[in-house]
């Protein structure tokens, strides 16, 4: 049985970010609270809930985390912590829990003593305040907030119950945060949210996603990259499309949160798209500009879901032309309709999640083989290492934080391989 050594103290608060790309955004707003509140030796875990094996993973570190620091403060947060304060509160390692509000609240972590669950109902909060990162650990990908929470109602989806109604971060905001960002170092920005579709519905004038991103290239014409993280195929607006074709800052590349391309469940998930409106969002995008790649969130096994039906979603994959999935085996989470329902067994999920997994890194490998001999702009985040503008993986020398310019050469190693045409370009 393998041991934990004990660290010594830590000079500030560590972060550990489970799930999306909006914890990694509000992880960041975290640091920069906890620090400002001279919070050291402490372990925040940011948590996520949308699967049983999520929450899994969360209890496991939090009890890695007391192992290895004793005499830390350890502190809760995130989805997981929203749904459910008591379970976390009662675990003998966590010393403080705070909901999803609270977390990116400054006042809490300077009274993070005087009380030990810190949890509101998350519900009734109606507003989503800009908080200014003044940069990301890596320096060269950052992401920005521009929506929160979620007013619909998938029947398999916790997640609005942990993140509250929707709600806008207004353009000027948006704007102040990227400008800053882009002052700290950074090349690319992600825009996130947890329905990010269903920006400015509650702002003045209901500016649309694709006008908000629109306004903010125009704003902040020294930002070098513009990314959409997961959207609805179904929501995306006319300037989404406009930007595509006409906006090379703005990246080719769209993850769709697809989850399922079988009609029926589709309908028993209470998603917004059928599978045809999936596929003609897909084949607007590569008229607009004809090399964006897609990627796609996918659910294997939900409730009621037949191999007829699981079939139907294998052959989207390559009928849509997909490359990059993000599989997850049906996860039942409690209080949701889908949990209800009549469920596939958990090794014929995991099966299926498999084959899912097999076709996406068959479609993977091809694209990759497809763009050898191309040349790509790589944004080098780490030594050697970087993404082309299509979100592709490049080995490549290069000064990190910086865009270079390669022709992609060959394949390895599940990366492609880039030999840089010219100098550093900014």
């Amino acid at each position: 049985m393998s041991t934990t050594v004990a660290t010594p103290p830590l000079d500030e608060a560590k972060l550990v970010t489970f799930g999306c790309r909006l914890n990694a955004w509000e992880s960041e707003v975290m640091r920069d609270h906890a620090r400002g509140a001279g919070l050291a030796n402490a372990v925040i875990l940011n948590s996520c809930a949308v699967t049983a094996e999520a929450e899994r993973q969360l209890r496991q570190a939090i009890r890695r985390a007391r192992r290895q620091h004793p005499d830390a403060e350890i502190v809760v947060t995130g989805c997981a912590a929203q749904l459910d304060p008591a379970r976390y509160a009662a675990m003998p390692e966590v010393d403080r829990v705070l909901g999803n509000a609270e977390k990116l609240q400054a006042e809490s972590w300077r009274k993070l003593d005087e009380a030990r669950v810190r949890v509101a109902d998350i519900m009734g909060v109606r507003e989503t305040a800009g908080h200014l990162v003044e940069g990301f650990a890596e320096k060269t990908r950052a992401f920005v907030q521009v929506q929160q929470g979620c007013d619909h109602r998938c029947t398999f989806c916790i997640i609005p119950f942990g993140r509250g109604p929707s709600r806008s971060v207004p353009l000027g905001e948006i704007v102040r945060q990227v400008r800053a960002l882009v002052a700290a170092g950074v090349c690319e920005v992600v825009v996130t949210g947890v329905d990010i579709t269903s920006y400015g519905a509650d702002l003045p004038g209901t500016p649309s996603l694709g006008q908000m991103m629109r306004r903010l290239l125009s704003n902040v014409p020294e930002l070098a990259r513009l990314r959409l993280s997961s959207v609805d195929p179904v929501e995306l607006d006319d300037d989404v499309f406009r930007l595509l074709a006409s906006e090379p800052r703005f990246m080719p590349h769209l993850h769709l949160s697809l989850q399922a391309a079988d009609d029926l469940i589709l309908k028993r998930m209470k998603r917004r798209h059928s599978r045809a409106q999936a596929l003609a969002c897909i084949e607007r995008a590569r008229a607009a500009r004809p090399d964006t790649v897609f990627g796609a969130d996918i659910i294997a096994g939900f409730p009621t879901e037949t191999e007829e039906m699981f079939r139907n979603t294998l052959d989207f994959v390559d009928q849509a032309g997909l490359t990059y999935l993000h599989v997850f085996p049906y996860s039942e989470r409690p209080g949701t309709p889908a949990a209800r329902m009549p469920a596939v067994p958990k090794p014929e999920r995991k099966a299926r999640a498999q084959r899912l997994r097999d076709a996406g890194a068959a479609a993977e490998a091809r694209f990759f083989e497809s763009r050898v001999g191309r040349s790509a702009q790589v944004l080098v985040e780490t030594e050697g290492l970087g993404r082309s503008e299509h979100y592709a993986p490049v080995a490549v020398d290069g000064t990190i934080g910086r865009i270079v310019p390669v022709r992609l050469t060959g394949v390895a190693e599940g990366r492609l391989l880039g030999a840089p045409l010219a100098r550093d370009a900014a």
